[in-house]
């Protein structure tokens, strides 16, 4: 691999946001909202055309890889004053169901190829989980099916940002959930296994907080590895927890919450982010519940993070 040819970002903190946040509207709409509010960057989500995903959040297509105009989304981006941060797809590629695993991972593939079409430097995604499997047995099986994701990603010279969420809040998704990347010894573990400086995270300190782990230490340990920051946080309610314990389903206990309204020590995140010379997109993750009853809770829930994220930034 020939490292010039990796996208690397120089920015300082680039504040956006995700994307499926708006998944009621187009591409332009999201770019539109962008420019009129503030922001420099977006996380685009890229999930199939056409596809069932019901999760929350999940089966939002905002660039659609297998169909896009590459000159008309560079076009519209660039008049609008407004770039890509990542494009985003988040299935489970080491489903248990082997069609379902190859098609999630075909579709990785594709929208790390887009990436390298429309410019943008980081695809990012879960490494997902098989729910049947212990976690060295998982760890084993995402050595086989990773290695072409990650041979895919060297040749386009593309940088690969996996989101440390656990995807195990209810019912759902147990037992165990469906993304192995939990913990920075499942991270090391990732690392050792393909070594490539392409291979990194995708940060999202909430997901340390209701697991009871330290948010601000990873910024530190990993510094070389922070390809894209998502920004959201948690709010853990201990008189539940004290009721039904860490075993219990994670959302018997805890809730998403926007950025100063949760656990996260935001003063110290973005101190360790300036600390270490992180470059690159602060992207907003909303999905705070309290701010889903209508569209204009949903805009509001936007800004009001904005809001608060801003005063570490300007």
């Amino acid at each position: 691999m020939n490292l010039k040819t990796v996208k690397f970002q120089s920015q300082m903190l680039n504040l956006g946001f995700v994307s499926a946040i708006l998944a009621d509207f187009n591409f332009e709409y999201v770019v539109d909202f962008a420019a009129n509010h503030g922001f420099k960057t977006v996380e685009m989500m890229c999930w199939p055309g056409g596809n069932a995903d019901t999760r929350r959040y999940a089966g939002v297509t905002h660039i659609d890889v297998e169909n896009m105009n590459v000159k008309y989304i560079q076009k519209y981006l660039k008049e609008k004053n407004i770039t890509i941060s990542g494009l985003g797809y988040y299935p489970n590629p080491l489903d248990a169901d082997p069609s379902k695993s190859e098609f999630y991972i075909e579709h990785i593939k594709k929208v790390i190829r887009a990436c390298n079409a429309l410019d943008v430097p980081v695809m990012n995604t879960f490494i997902g989980r098989n729910q049947h499997l212990n976690m060295q047995e998982n760890l084993a099986l995402f050595k086989k099916l990773w290695r072409p994701i990650i041979d895919v990603a060297e040749q386009e010279g593309v940088k690969i940002g996996i989101e440390n969420c656990p995807m195990f809040f209810t019912n759902d998704e147990w037992p165990g959930g469906k993304n192995l990347a939990i913990s920075p010894a499942v991270w090391d573990a990732m690392f050792e296994t393909f070594p490539t400086p392409l291979f990194g995270l995708n940060y999202d300190p909430s997901h340390m907080i209701f697991q009871m782990m330290d948010e601000i230490k990873p910024i530190y340990q990993y510094k070389d590895r922070l390809h894209h920051i998502h920004i959201k946080d948690v709010k853990v309610y201990r008189e539940k927890l004290d009721r039904v314990g860490i075993l219990a389903n994670p959302l018997e206990y805890h809730s998403p919450k926007l950025p100063g309204l949760g656990d996260v020590n935001w003063r110290a995140f973005f101190a360790a982010l300036t600390d270490v010379r992180y470059r690159g997109p602060v992207v907003l993750e909303v999905e705070d519940k309290a701010y889903e009853g209508s569209p204009e809770d949903i805009t509001a829930a936007i800004k009001t993070a904005r809001n608060y994220v801003k005063q570490f930034l300007d």
